[in-house]
């Protein structure tokens, strides 16, 4: 920490705590609470069920979690390998083209994500790429919408290459496709494995763009989660959220572990 003064810290931790716990931590300990009620009385919801968790890990629910899991980790990796080929490629270009390629993949996340789904739908409405009404279109959706983070986090990375390690590997006679993958790709690694993460975190909660795009069989969980507190069911949409919020978690665990063995190459 920055700060040396022992007051000092300990006004920065109390400036964190009144700051984290009534916009963070109190809002999801709520939904975890509600999760388990069965009422709501005065200011937190009181009670004690597991019924809501019966209904959100079976049925309908678990089949919108394999969707939502199947959707993340699909865009992810689409989006992870045209947005480290972008960023390559733009490494190579001259600093205002770079700039060009750079706003060019920035543009879907500058944009409210609902006029992203509108723009997919419109264009994969009519052939040749009839899309509308499959799950390629959230698929899709979803890749365009988090590619922007992938080619931004690995253009980050290479700028903190060293360029000795390719030249090293060129002065022995290494051919540019044998430098690419085996001496930038796994030097890279940890912006790969961190632009992976950050994808999959996003596209797991994506919304607004999905509710314009979804077939009644691909539906994501959380549209399952709006629907249930659309129609008042507060607890059971909780209880959604809580499964959503925990499989993001255990997902993410996966992606920090690789990571972690990633940065100690």
């Amino acid at each position: 920490m920055l700060v040396h003064s022992r007051a000092a810290r300990w006004a920065v931790w109390a400036l964190f705590l009144v700051l984290f716990l009534p916009l963070f931590a109190l809002p999801l300990l709520v939904v975890v609470g509600a999760s388990f009620a069965t009422h709501w009385s005065s200011v937190l919801p009181s009670g004690f069920t597991t019924a809501h968790y019966s209904a959100a890990t079976r049925g309908e629910a678990l089949q919108a979690l394999t969707t939502s899991l199947v959707t993340a980790l699909t865009a992810s990796l689409l989006a992870l390998a045209v947005g480290t080929w972008a960023a390559l490629a733009a490494a190579a270009l001259e600093p205002r083209h770079r700039r060009v390629v750079d706003a060019l993949f920035v543009l879907p996340v500058a944009v409210p994500s609902v006029v992203v789904g509108l723009a997919v739908l419109v264009a994969f409405s009519e052939p040749p790429l009839l899309l509308n009404g499959t799950r390629w279109i959230v698929i899709v959706a979803h890749t365009v919408l988090v590619t922007a983070f992938a080619h931004q986090s690995v253009s980050a990375g290479l700028t903190r290459l060293d360029p000795a390690y390719e030249q090293a590997a060129a002065s022995l006679g290494a051919r540019p496709s044998y430098v690419l993958w085996r001496v930038r790709l796994p030097l890279l690694l940890p912006s790969l494995t961190a632009a992976a993460g950050l994808c999959l975190a996003l596209s797991m909660g994506e919304l607004s763009a999905t509710m314009m795009l979804y077939p009644p069989d691909w539906t994501p969980l959380p549209v399952l989660v709006y629907a249930a507190t659309d129609r008042g069911a507060l607890f059971a949409g909780s209880a959604l959220a809580v499964v959503l919020m925990t499989a993001t978690l255990l997902v993410l665990l996966v992606v920090t572990r690789i990571r972690t063995r990633a940065s100690y190459r």
